[in-house]
């Protein structure tokens, strides 16, 4: 499901937006971010031979050590326990929600590996993005708009320098409301055309 490095991104035919960056709001591109997590944690349940009975288990072995794992299928480990707390999936419930708060710092302790041909950091900037759109209520409106809006691109490979994305968050703040995501949108895509 995961573009290939170097590809264009493509539009979603849902949203009419690149391809995984209408998520949470069009369920195409939601499923697409989803898939992110999913696709590695079907491989990863496929190389360690685990049946359907045993799922559960290896969740909950993963959600302890984290550090051990790939960050999506750490992601998708916590996907499938429940929070004690809220009874959401752990770590993506309420902002305040007490182990749903630390499960989902504690993934950030998850392996990241570059892919071939990226710059270093590549994956973490996904990592991130996919983070904040699969949570959407834990970050401001500005941050879910850029995260959303630039994930199609690190997708690809592509990764802004700090001075890029420091940029595009300022133009978020700075751009009225009704025009932000248009005006983000044509940033984002003029910076990626001219690599």
């Amino acid at each position: 499901m995961r573009p290939a490095v170097g590809e264009v991104p493509r539009r979603c035919g849902e949203c009419g937006g690149y391809a995984y960056g209408g998520a949470p709001a069009c369920a195409a591109c939601r499923d697409r971010v989803d898939g992110i997590v999913e696709e590695e944690w079907r491989r990863f349940l496929h190389d360690w031979d685990v049946g359907a009975d045993q799922e559960a288990a290896v969740a909950e072995m993963v959600a302890d050590e984290p550090d051990r794992h790939d960050w999506r299928v750490v992601d998708a480990a916590l996907d499938r326990l429940a929070c004690p707390g809220c009874g959401g999936g752990l770590g993506r419930g309420p902002v305040g929600c007490g182990p749903c708060d630390l499960a989902h710092g504690f993934r950030y302790a998850a392996v990241e590996t570059d892919r071939p041909g990226v710059p270093p950091g590549n994956e973490h900037a996904i990592r991130v993005n996919v983070s904040v759109v699969r949570r959407p209520h834990a970050v401001s409106g500005n941050e879910l708009l850029v995260r959303r809006l630039l994930l199609p691109f690190l997708l690809v490979g592509f990764l802004p320098t700090t001075e890029e994305a420091q940029r595009m968050s300022a133009l978020a703040r700075r751009s009225p409301p009704h025009r932000r995501a248009r005006v983000l949108g044509e940033a984002i895509e003029e910076v990626f055309r001219s690599r």
